[in-house]
């Protein structure tokens, strides 16, 4: 099974990731961008903020996209790929810049995915109050500094583009504690664990 943990900065996701991990000892964790040697060169490109055309930016996520499910996700298809964003996430992001036509986002991704995408998609959601106090208590990288409500939008934005590519959303808050969300995912994912 196939399924991505999403959310904006600070939602909590790597640490879902490693309690998930936990339950499934066997399971391929990944990420997008920067899971492959190729993709973690692109990924390096977009973060210098170096193109000039959001475009531009959208397809070398693309290209990222089609290298990690060449790589990672078909050869692995069979077994439990627990990844840390996924195609949802740059459909978001192209979402929120609005440059690129809703229809065109699914075609495009479809090609580079293969159709390959989440069985289930988590979607971490914080609350405004909940997203200032995170910010407040570390050092901001560039997404972050673009502002809360930013992140907003693009936490928004993952609940439309899950609905664009007809995946199944699963909202949790992430404002609960750590253990509460960890227990949630896992309800979800039952018919998966191994015996214990």
């Amino acid at each position: 099974m196939y399924i991505a943990i999403e959310g904006i900065d600070t939602a909590g996701k790597s640490t879902q990731i490693k309690a998930i991990s936990k339950h499934f000892p066997h399971a391929i964790t990944t990420k997008e961008p920067g899971a492959t040697e190729i993709g973690q060169k692109i990924r390096d490109i977009v973060l210098s903020a170096k193109t000039s055309s959001k475009k531009a930016e959208f397809l070398l996520f693309l290209a990222d996209r089609a290298e990690h499910v060449k790589e990672v996700i078909e050869p692995n298809i069979d077994k439990m790929i627990i990844s840390d964003r996924s195609a949802v996430s740059g459909v978001a992001y192209a979402l929120t810049q609005g440059e690129i036509d809703k229809k065109d986002l699914v075609e495009l991704n479809n090609f580079a995915t293969n159709g390959n995408y989440p069985q289930k998609v988590f979607l971490l959601k914080l609350t405004k109050e909940e997203l200032e106090f995170r910010l407040s208590q570390k050092k901001l990288d560039g997404i972050e500094l673009r502002g809360v409500e930013y992140l907003l939008n693009i936490q928004d934005a993952i609940e439309e583009a899950t609905e664009l590519l007809g995946l199944e959303l699963v909202t949790i808050d992430a404002t609960k504690s750590i253990v509460e969300i960890t227990n949630e995912i896992l309800t979800f994912l039952t018919p998966y664990t191994n015996p214990h």
